[in-house]
């Protein structure tokens, strides 16, 4: 996509983006009661050999990649979309489905980048403590696995 006029010189300040403004795609499909997401991430193993005639010295060349899974949290309501995609992976019938984690400018009207979560599927599942004192929203939360990661940016250039 292209940068609109808000996007920096060269060498010019650029505000970090704001993490509130965000929604979630689930097979391109707006699922917007998620609150926050953690783990999301990419690792890739270093293989170290010694270069044949100089044992000297360890080099290292790119293993296995592992892509960390993504935890997706969520107020609890009698909505059992999440919970029925996990049982499906429960029977070993895995449903797999791309998300999106798009995250927004601090309006909250433009998309300013865009991770692609391909071939997701639901790992584990958690539920916050039950607490008769308490007054907060019960929070749930959605472990997802995936199998390729990619970064799209957005339109809307600075935060």
């Amino acid at each position: 996509m292209a940068m609109t006029d808000t996007a920096a010189q060269p060498g010019g300040w650029v505000d970090p983006y704001r993490d509130f403004n965000f929604k979630l795609l689930i097979n391109n499909i707006t699922n917007g009661h998620f609150t926050r997401v953690t783990g999301l991430g990419v690792k890739v193993d270093a293989i170290a050999y010694r270069e044949a005639g100089d044992n000297s010295i360890v080099r290292a060349i790119p293993g296995r990649t592992t892509y960390l899974p993504a935890t997706l949290w969520y107020g609890a309501t009698s909505s059992t979309e999440a919970w029925d995609w996990l049982q499906t992976a429960l029977t070993g019938k895995v449903s797999r489905r791309n998300v999106s984690i798009v995250l927004l400018d601090a309006a909250g009207s433009t998309e300013v980048t865009r991770w692609n979560l391909m071939n997701a599927w639901p790992s584990g599942w958690t539920s916050e403590s039950l607490d008769a004192m308490s007054r907060e929203i019960l929070l749930h939360s959605l472990v997802i696995a995936y199998e390729g990661l990619e970064l799209e940016p957005g339109s809307g250039g600075g935060a």
